[in-house]
């Protein structure tokens, strides 16, 4: 199937066209039809299928049309968890919409935020933005939202794990009552289903969010792609950072992008990779916008080659041809270490995934292989025997405090 048989409009075409893409995703092709009549959508894709694409294309043809725009208006606004993504979200608008006259910004925190109002005076048709932007940004009636027609909530799942709900809450109580809805998100869990459906009682009306849902599930959250040839190493916790040169060094890593947890343990790996002669650079919470964006920019132009993040901070980062992830430390939550991984081997690609598991992560490896389905292969390297042996996987394991026994 081409993207001419989705219903799209010439210019659209001839935007996406030039920008490689010959036949839409499988998200795609459920969501873009489905969008384009109207309906409510809730979409769960792994990263890396073109979920972007699935909801800003059919936005475009929808808002395709001569309508003067007052004022400190939008018609349709996307809310991403951070800053990187909602850049990342604008960035693809304003490709997609090369050869139509749509206006598009990316609205968010960490910088003056009167260059944004100046913006919003004379009315954006596509707001990308983060939550507590927005809500400032509507504080201080920089902008109003009577004439929103689409509301996207991209990536529902990580918005939940930020603890953005209370914003949404209050984002969607400030909405139009009649406008279209559309969810997306890298897992469906029973959190992001709750979101979906609304809180009743708590503020806005069950309904109010998602009424006559259509729910398209692509890839089921136990699965990551094929293309990407994931293997661990057991390691104990001091030796990580003399682990990591060794590989990059003796295996002559050309790229990685490594995940790490804290940002004080993000900033302190940077700098013992650099003691050993490795030149690498962080992303994190605390770092201000301008060095995330310059730091971001040099990975994906090859300038630097090592980029150390957390997960959070990494939730903006779009490398088509990124060559490998490592999981310094091993995430909690198997979705996390799917939507990790997802970074490498897309478009066709193929990609690698390293992880560093030490004693501690036993019971998180467990869990993640569990979900996957599948025992990840282990690998020795020469020199780094442990101390502290990690047991052989169980794919069914179940924890102590949750066994039929315990309960």
């Amino acid at each position: 199937m081409s993207f001419s048989k989705l219903g799209l409009c010439d210019p659209i075409i001839k935007a996406v066209t030039n920008l490689g893409y010959t036949e839409p995703t499988a998200v795609q092709k459920q969501a873009i039809p489905a969008i384009l009549l109207g309906k409510n959508v809730l979409a769960a894709s792994q990263t890396g299928t073109g979920k972007t694409a699935s909801f800003v294309l059919p936005l475009l043809e929808k808002l395709n049309q001569d309508r003067k725009l007052r004022g400190k208006r939008i018609r349709a606004l996307i809310v991403t968890p951070t800053r990187e993504l909602a850049v990342q979200v604008e960035a693809s608008v304003a490709q997609y919409s090369k050869y139509l006259k749509l206006s598009s910004m990316a609205m968010y925190g960490g910088v003056d935020s009167e260059q944004q109002k100046q913006r919003l005076i004379e009315g954006v048709e596509i707001l990308v933005a983060t939550p507590g932007r927005l809500l400032d940004m509507a504080h201080q009636r920089a902008l109003y939202f009577d004439e929103l027609e689409v509301l996207v909530l991209d990536e529902a799942d990580r918005m939940l794990d930020m603890g953005f709900i209370d914003d949404i809450k209050n984002i969607i109580e400030r909405l139009p009552v009649k406008r279209q809805n559309l969810l997306f998100s890298a897992t469906l869990n029973d959190e992001v289903r709750k979101l979906a459906d609304g809180f009743s009682g708590d503020g806005f009306d069950s309904k109010s969010l998602y009424d006559d849902l259509e729910e398209i599930t692509i890839s089921p959250k136990s699965t990551a792609a094929e293309s990407i040839n994931q293997w661990l190493i057991t390691i104990d916790k001091d030796t990580k950072s003399t682990l990591l040169s060794h590989l990059i060094l003796e295996r002559k890593w050309n790229q990685a992008l490594i995940f790490i947890e804290t940002k004080h343990g993000a900033a302190k790996l940077v700098s013992q990779l650099e003691k050993r002669g490795i030149k690498a650079d962080c992303i994190h919470g605390d770092r201000s916008q301008v060095m995330r964006e310059k730091t971001l920019a040099d990975f994906k132009s090859g300038a630097l080659q090592y980029l150390v993040s957390t997960g959070v901070a990494a939730r903006g980062i779009d490398i088509g041809a990124l060559e490998r992830v490592v999981n310094y430390d091993l995430p909690f939550k198997p979705e996390e270490y799917i939507h990790r991984i997802g970074r490498t081997g897309r478009a066709g690609a193929t990609g690698e995934a390293i992880s560093f598991v030490a004693m501690g992560d036993f019971k998180n490896l467990c869990a993640i292989e569990s979900r996957l389905d599948h025992v990840i292969q282990r690998k020795e390297i020469e020199g780094f025997t442990v101390r502290k042996t990690v047991p052989v996987s169980i794919l069914n394991y179940v924890p102590k405090s949750k066994r039929p026994e315990n309960r």
